[in-house]
């Protein structure tokens, strides 16, 4: 149950186990990620999504095989996390965000609000503020694809 084969492992139930993942996989995948998200290379978000697109498409067709996908959830969650952060970074000026935020749903005040806050860029991409503004149907507008909907599409073929 310990051994590991191209990046696949099984669970430890004897009687049905199922195929997953190894911790090293994933880890070796939010790596690459980070990469991709870093918030030092200022390239254009529609590249950004584009290269994350390639990796994230290709990975997961690699890795169609596993039986237990729970993480592929929090795996896109995390993702669209990183990229909130991103474009938070990008709007630099408290008057830009509150100007974006309205533009995208937020009440002023409360746009106002966490326009100004100093928290940190990481801490930010979890408010609830940018939860509903920058939810998926926006990530998916801007061309990201989600890794569960692909993965389903991968297991039904």
């Amino acid at each position: 149950w310990e051994r590991s084969f191209l990046g696949f492992t099984f669970t430890r139930n004897r009687k049905d186990p199922k195929i997953r993942i190894t911790k090293e996989s994933l880890k070796r995948c939010k790596d690459r990620i980070r990469e991709l998200t870093s918030r030092r290379h200022s390239i254009e978000m529609e590249e950004r999504i584009r290269r994350l697109n390639q990796f994230l498409i290709g990975w997961i067709g690699y890795f169609q095989l596993v039986e237990t996908p729970s993480f592929l959830q929090k795996l896109d969650a995390w993702v669209k996390r990183r990229l909130r952060m991103i474009r938070w970074k990008e709007w630099k000026k408290p008057k830009t965000r509150q100007r974006k935020l309205v533009s995208l749903g937020a009440r002023i005040g409360k746009a106002w609000e966490w326009a100004n806050t100093r928290k940190a860029y990481w801490r930010i991409a979890k408010s609830p503020i940018l939860h509903k503004t920058l939810d998926s149907a926006y990530w998916k507008s801007q061309g990201l694809k989600s890794l569960m909907e692909r993965y389903d599409t991968l297991r039904q073929t």
